[in-house]
């Protein structure tokens, strides 16, 4: 994956505006008969100071001769000290979270061009299996001293901080649904395959907090005993491959989270009101109307209406949007083809050539921090400006789509009733949003996947429920494509989108690259060359031909390419790529089932 600084920033703020809102407290001594928050204070100190013990013995065996055992004995050991403090860790202090079990990969600020080296747990990792390479040992020091000072960063941050309940509800949850969505798909442990067990110390975590809030509610033991089984089945079902994440979801993660808001409200504890994509009263990752497209409006103003939504849905289906009145957002974006063309390219206007790349689907893309294939517009807002100046897309001007929608008196009343507080005359921002507020709506979450994670067991296929599990383990595929959004939106904060380095084939001969730069074309940093945005896989059957360039006509096709370890697999030299370049070894029924699962998508 790479990793961009301008949607990590969303996080930084989000972390600094919660810790701005605990300031207040200090260190002590507490006692059982203290608020809650204060005992999870203490604990998460204690916590803490466990962490850095572990570290301390990793750095010592890093600094002698050790053997590799030892030194992953030790690894493991400061993973799963960490993953005691991730719950809240990762909510209060996303920042200096990013630099201690971040992805292994810079970090990109766009606004300014520059890289940010990755430092970390997820660094360390590659450097001890799948064995240490004594000539890196004092690479090796210097990662785990960087790691070091990093939970130093903690501390202090911790000792100024008073935790809230609501805080605390709402970090346990979202820990729920990032053990779902990157704990038990191997998103950090692709070396060590320790997934399941750290999951089951996370959660170990999330029971010892939800402890301090007493037993007087009819909820409390009914929680402590579910957690305390679903920590015994991660614990009992170690292997990364075999493990049955389907049935973990659905049994025991999913109750979980929902349990963990019952007591929250059962205690009088009112979920969070601030605006963000993940609705902070969801009962679990997969309940209908989960997400708020709205949060990803840069503005109130820019939220959706119902007259909004009217008028931008006619808007989309007209052609006065080009400047030859005879193509509109509809022509390539079709709703029966899942709001694309099915075409490897479109034609341009003119009809002379094609445009550059394959038509997204426009289903869910308003869940997602950056538009088009290389994420060069933050918005959907932004995302329709360019089109209509595309020269190849529409050739218009915004200026002459409002200078002709004034000329009609219907629109003008539509365009009144959509934004009451307009001087009179259509702006081109009026357009814009009004688009975008249509393609907010186009949510689609009522699959067979879907119902099958809402209790629908027989919603999904034997050969289907084996590929989900692939995808979520073996095959990989959950790395990327983060559930439930199976896009490219890192879970469980849904603020920043990431792009990756595949190494597509310029033809389905696979015999060259794509010589399609991606995000490099308008970034110019070297691991940005060949990146593109990670699409969503659902509606997918419906999607067809695959990849940026269209190359793959079928899943059976993506699938392939992707078990030979992508554009390294095929023979490419592309030293930035970010897929595996190893083969998944994936075997037919394996391949087959997995085809099946996105289908049910």
């Amino acid at each position: 994956m790479v990793f961009v600084r301008n949607r990590f920033l969303t996080r930084v703020l989000v972390g600094l505006s919660v810790l701005v809102a605990m300031l207040g407290g200090s260190a002590c001594q507490h006692t059982a008969t203290e608020k809650p928050a204060m005992r999870v204070k203490a604990q998460f100190t204690a916590d803490l100071q466990q962490f850095e013990k572990e570290t301390a013995q990793l750095l010592q065996l890093a600094e002698r001769t050790a053997s590799t055992d030892s030194l992953q004995r030790a690894f493991v050991a400061s993973r799963r000290a960490y993953k005691r403090l991730e719950p809240l860790a990762e909510y209060y202090f996303p920042a200096t979270t990013r630099l201690v079990n971040g992805p292994p990969v810079p970090e990109v600020e766009v606004e300014e061009t520059k890289l940010f080296q990755p430092e970390g747990l997820q660094v360390i990792e590659p450097l001890l299996y799948p064995d240490f390479d004594t000539t890196r040992r004092t690479e090796l020091v210097q990662e785990i001293g960087k790691l070091r000072q990093e939970t130093s960063r903690y501390k202090t941050l911790w000792e100024v901080a008073q935790p809230m309940d609501e805080q605390l509800f709402d970090a346990l949850r979202l820990e729920i649904f990032r053990i779902i969505a990157l704990g038990i798909s191997g998103f950090d442990t692709p070396g060590c395959q320790t997934a399941m067990p750290e999951a089951a110390v996370a959660l170990a975590s999330v029971r010892t907090y939800a402890s301090f809030y007493g037993d007087e509610q009819p909820t409390a033991a009914t929680l402590q005993q579910d957690l305390r089984a679903a920590e015994a089945y991660l614990n009992q079902h170690p292997d990364f491959d075999t493990f049955d994440r389907a049935t973990f979801i659905t049994r025991y993660a999913n109750p979980l989270s929902a349990k963990l808001l019952a007591y929250q409200q059962a205690l009088s504890i009112a979920p969070l009101t601030d605006r963000r994509p993940l609705r902070a009263n969801a009962p679990t990752l997969f309940a209908p109307n989960v997400f708020d497209a709205d949060a990803y409006a840069a503005t109130v103003d820019d939220r959706m209406n119902p007259a909004k939504v009217a008028l931008g849905k006619q808007l989309f289906a007209d052609p006065i949007l080009s400047s030859n009145n005879q193509r509109a957002c509809i022509s390539c974006h079709q709703p029966d083809k899942a709001f694309t063309d099915g075409l490897v390219r479109n034609k341009t206007l003119t009809g002379q050539g094609v445009i550059g790349r394959n038509t997204p689907t426009l289903l869910n893309a308003a869940l997602q921090a950056g538009q088009f294939y290389d994420t060069r517009s933050a918005s959907l807002e932004n995302q329709s400006f360019d089109v209509i100046h595309n020269a190849n897309e529409m050739r218009g001007s915004l200026l002459d789509v409002v200078r002709k929608l004034e000329q009609q008196p219907a629109y003008i009343a539509q365009f009144k009733q959509a934004f009451p507080r307009m001087n009179g005359h259509i702006e081109p921002a009026h357009v814009q949003n009004a688009l975008a507020s249509y393609e907010r709506t186009l949510l689609s979450f009522d699959s067979r996947f879907d119902q099958y994670m809402r209790g629908r067991r027989q919603a999904l296929s034997d050969q289907e429920v084996q590929g989900l599990n692939l995808f979520m383990g073996k095959a990989r595929c959950g790395t990327c494509h983060f559930m439930p959004l199976f896009n490219g939106t890192v879970p469980p904060t849904f603020t920043d989108t990431e792009s990756e380095v595949l190494g597509v084939p310029e033809t389905r001969a696979g015999r060259k690259l794509d010589p399609d730069l991606g995000r490099y074309a308008h970034t110019k940093l070297d691991p940005l060359q060949y990146s593109f945005k990670t699409p969503t896989l659902r509606n997918v059957a419906r999607t067809a031909p695959y990849m940026h360039n269209g190359v793959y006509q079928t899943l059976e096709q993506v699938v392939d390419f992707y078990n030979r370890g992508g554009g390294q697999g095929l023979g490419f030299t592309l030293l930035n790529q970010t897929l595996s370049p190893d083969s998944l070894h994936l075997n037919q029924s394996e391949q087959a089932a997995l085809v099946s699962f996105m289908k049910a998508l």
